[in-house]
C-alpha cells in the first residue's frame, strides 16, 4: 500500500489486474529497498530497524489516508465490505512480493544474521538485505492495513501518541509471548508444510534472533522460516506472506470492529441521556456489580468512551467519580432517589451497559431490578 494507494480493488472493476498489481508491488518494493539500504547491521540486529520502519511507514501515510480518503473511493459502502476488500488486496500484494523476494533467499541467511555487526550499511550482506526487504515490505503492509481498518471503523488512533502506536503494533502483529508466536506461525501455514515449520522452529536457528526486541524478534523469526526450509522456500514464502497478512487483517478487523461497536453503544447512550452525570454513576455501578471480578476489556472501553462523550457533549466532568476506588451502591441509590422526573434514559443506559460484554449475569440483573424499582418511584 503506497502513500496514496491506488489499487485494482479501488477501481470497481470486479477483478484484480495481475499486471497492475505486480507493478504496484514492484514500485513499493523499490521504495523499501531504498529504506533498507539506509539500515546498518546494528539496526537489524538490535531491532532498531522496526522503530525506523514504523516512522517511515506511517508518518506520511496517515496524513493522506483518513476517513475522507475512503469516503471518496467507497461512498455509501458499509465499512465491513470495504475492510474485507482491503484485507484480500493486502494478502494478494504480500503473496506477490513473497514470490519476488524468495528467489534470492539462501539458507545461509539465518546463520549470517547472528554474526552481524557494525554501523555501516555496507556491512550488511546482500542476502540479509534481500531478506530485510521482504520483512520490511510485509511489516509495512500489515501495519498500514491495520491502520486502514481502524480508520474505516472510525476508531481514533494517533500514531504519534506512543500508546496508540503500540496499540496499532499489537493489533497488526498479534504480539504475544515467544511460544504463542511460534504456535501462531505454525497454524498460519497450510497443513502440508506445518510439520516442516515446527521442526525448523525447534532447531537452533532461532538463536540468531535472540538479540532483537520482542516485535523485531517475532517478525524476524516469522520470516526466517521461509528461507531455512530447503526446497519449499519460494512457495512457502508466497503462502506464509499471504496467510500472515490475512491473519493480521482478520485480527485487526475483529479488534477494531468490536471497539467500533462499543463506541457506537457509548454514543447512543450519551446522545439520549438527560441525566449524564447520574448515568455515569449508574453505569459504573452496573459494571462493578461483581466487585471481585476483573473488569472486562469491553467494559473498561465503554466507560472510557462514556466519560469522554459526556465531557464533550454535555460538558460534565465528575472528579468525585474519577477518584472512586470501591463504588458504594448506597451512594448511587441516593443519587437516583434525589432525581425527580422521568429516569427512563438512565434505566435504558444501564441495560445497554450490562450487555456490552455479553450475557447479563445475576449480580447485574440484581442492580437493574433495584434501579427499575427506584425509577418507578421517581
Amino acid at each position: 500500500m503506497t502513500d496514496a494507494p491506488t489499487h485494482a480493488a479501488d477501481t470497481d472493476t470486479g477483478e484484480a489486474d495481475d499486471a497492475a498489481d505486480r507493478k504496484v508491488v514492484e514500485q513499493e518494493q523499490a521504495e523499501i529497498k531504498d529504506f533498507v539500504k539506509g539500515l546498518s547491521a546494528d539496526d537489524i540486529k538490535s531491532g532498531n530497524w522496526f522503530t525506523k520502519l514504523a516512522a517511515h511507514a506511517m508518518n506520511s501515510y496517515t496524513q493522506k489516508v483518513d476517513w475522507q480518503y475512503f469516503q471518496d473511493r467507497y461512498a455509501g459502502v458499509p465499512a465491513d465490505a470495504i475492510v474485507d476488500q482491503r484485507i484480500k488486496m493486502a494478502a494478494r500484494y504480500a503473496a506477490l512480493e513473497g514470490g519476488l523476494s524468495a528467489g534470492a533467499y539462501t539458507a545461509t541467511v539465518a546463520a549470517t544474521i547472528g554474526s552481524l555487526g557494525g554501523a555501516s550499511p555496507a556491512t550488511v550482506p546482500a542476502a540479509v538485505a534481500t531478506m530485510m526487504v521482504d520483512v520490511a515490505f510485509t511489516t509495512q503492509l500489515q501495519l498500514r492495513l491495520a491502520y486502514d481498518i481502524s480508520v474505516l471503523y472510525r476508531v481514533p488512533l494517533d500514531v504519534h501518541d506512543p500508546e496508540d502506536l503500540w496499540k496499532l503494533i499489537r493489533v497488526a502483529f498479534t504480539v504475544k509471548s515467544g511460544e504463542a508466536a511460534r504456535e501462531g506461525v505454525a497454524k498460519a501455514v497450510p497443513a502440508l508444510v506445518r510439520p516442516l515449520v515446527k521442526r525448523f522452529y525447534s532447531g537452533s536457528v532461532l538463536a540468531a534472533g535472540k538479540a532483537l526486541p520482542v516485535v523485531g524478534k517475532h517478525l524476524l523469526q516469522r520470516n526466517v522460516i521461509k528461507i531455512g526450509i530447503p526446497l519449499v522456500g519460494v512457495p512457502l514464502a508466497v503462502l506464509l506472506n499471504r496467510y500472515t497478512t490475512l491473519l493480521a487483517g482478520r485480527h485487526a478487523r475483529a479488534v477494531f470492529r468490536n471497539e467500533a461497536r462499543v463506541i457506537e453503544i457509548a454514543e447512543g447512550i450519551s446522545e439520549r441521556s438527560r441525566h449524564p452525570q447520574l448515568m455515569l454513576w449508574v453505569a459504573w455501578l452496573v459494571l462493578r456489580a461483581n466487585a471481585k471480578a476483573r473488569i472486562a476489556d469491553d467494559e473498561a472501553l465503554l466507560m472510557r468512551h462514556l466519560v469522554r462523550l459526556v465531557r464533550e457533549r454535555h460538558e460534565v466532568v465528575d472528579d468525585r467519580l474519577a477518584h472512586v476506588v470501591d463504588i458504594d451502591p448506597a451512594e448511587v441509590w441516593q443519587r437516583v432517589d434525589t432525581e425527580l422526573g422521568d429516569l427512563s434514559d438512565v434505566l435504558d443506559a444501564a441495560e445497554r451497559v450490562a450487555t456490552v460484554d455479553g450475557d447479563v449475569n445475576s449480580r447485574e440483573k440484581a442492580v437493574l431490578a433495584e434501579l427499575r424499582e427506584r425509577c418507578r418511584r421517581s
